[in-house]
């Protein structure tokens, strides 16, 4: 019996030795494969350039591109109808405020004024008589107040006929150049057929828009330059002159309004422009080439160079740092960081796309992003 049971004994004792055996070997094949997993997950090595964030001096500035307008423009059409009977203008030509430029045919209401004129003229002469006879009693007051009414209304005709015979002629609201003409001696115009455009070339006004980070830099009656090359090699002063009081939802832009003396009429409405605007003294800011920031919805981020552990020869290892940092002003290449760096620090440049904080990293600084404060366009 006690033979018996000590067999079973070591029996059970071998079976449990052999379960504990295989949970511990199992577990240290798992450790062993987790091991491999993650070190094959670890991020590789990684090749970027780098510059170090220094700081630099600016002057404040706005940089736009609008379009040319006429500080005054309309398409002058005909306020009613009528026949074309003289046209004393011709396309392109400079006119003054108030010049006649086309008469339509006005003879019929001509000759209903004259009617009108006339029966004003009998209703004074009734009045007077009236009048005259009322001081010696001869006649009622009612007859004399009917007297007046009746002048009252005749005058009325009066003006009302010269109000439409001057509606037979188109005339220049304001002082400027006229466009092509569009109408021809003895047409039918029909009310609101357009006849020519007008325009007022000097001065002219400019049409801009500002980021809403630049807002703050504009303000009425600063003083501006504007240039085009559609006269290339000038520089115009300007001035603003409005400033529209809401941000477009679409852009998230200002637009703004600057006014150019054009005496010599070099400038045309259409024109495309580009604005620039300093304002206030010089500042320092740590700047970076654009290309080493990144753009997110939730923030610009940038990558610092940081050292990590030692490697094998002895020497720190180099690794990635994301942090979040507030822009500032751009000019040209460049933009200025207001928060998040500090100068000094080593800022990944290229590469940055295949990078996540604790990334190891080579520095090769054999190609630059383009980091200049006033790029040169090619022409093309």
């Amino acid at each position: 019996m006690k033979e018996g049971t000590t067999k079973r004994m070591i029996i059970m004792l071998i079976v449990a030795a052999v379960i504990l055996g295989g949970v511990v070997g199992f577990q240290l094949f798992k450790n062993r494969m987790i091991a491999k997993f993650m070190h094959a997950r670890a991020s590789p090595t990684q090749t970027v350039a780098t510059i170090v964030a220094r700081k630099s001096t600016w002057q404040p500035k706005v940089r736009a591109l609008g379009n040319m307008l006429a500080s005054e423009q309309a398409s002058l059409s005909a306020e009613v109808g009528g026949l074309v009977t003289a046209i004393h203008f011709k396309s392109g030509e400079t006119v003054r405020a108030g010049q006649v430029l086309v008469e339509l045919n006005a003879v019929p209401q001509k000759a209903q004024l004259a009617q009108l004129q006339a029966q004003a003229a009998l209703a004074q002469q009734n009045l007077k008589r009236d009048e005259a006879q009322l001081r010696i009693q001869a006649i009622s007051r009612s007859v004399v107040d009917n007297d007046r009414a009746t002048l009252k209304s005749t005058r009325a005709q009066v003006k009302a006929q010269e109000a439409l015979i001057a509606q037979k002629s188109i005339v220049a609201p304001f002082a400027g150049r006229l466009g092509i003409r569009q109408v021809n001696l003895g047409q039918y115009l029909a009310p609101g057929t357009a006849v020519v455009t007008l325009q007022k070339l000097d001065p002219m006004e400019v049409d801009f828009s500002v980021p809403q980070n630049q807002i703050e830099l504009i303000h009425v009656g600063m003083p501006a330059e504007v240039q085009t090359n559609s006269v290339p090699g000038k520089v115009f002063a300007a001035s603003v002159t409005a400033i529209e009081p809401q941000v477009d939802l679409a852009t998230r832009n200002l637009t703004v309004r600057a006014r150019v003396p054009n005496p010599d009429g070099l400038l045309l409405p259409g024109v495309f422009a580009s604005v620039r605007i300093n304002e206030g003294k010089p500042q320092r800011y740590i700047t970076l080439p654009n290309a080493a920031v990144t753009y997110n919805p939730y923030g610009a981020t940038v990558f610092v160079v940081k050292e990590g552990s030692e490697g094998a020869a002895g020497k720190p290892k180099l690794e990635a740092e994301q942090r979040f940092v507030i822009t500032g002003p751009t000019r040209g290449d460049q933009v200025a960081i207001l928060s998040g760096l500090k100068e000094g620090d080593t800022v990944v440049t290229a590469g940055q796309m295949k990078l996540r904080n604790g990334s190891p990293i080579v520095v090769n600084n054999n190609v630059q992003p383009s980091n200049s404060p006033n790029p040169n366009v090619p022409d093309s």
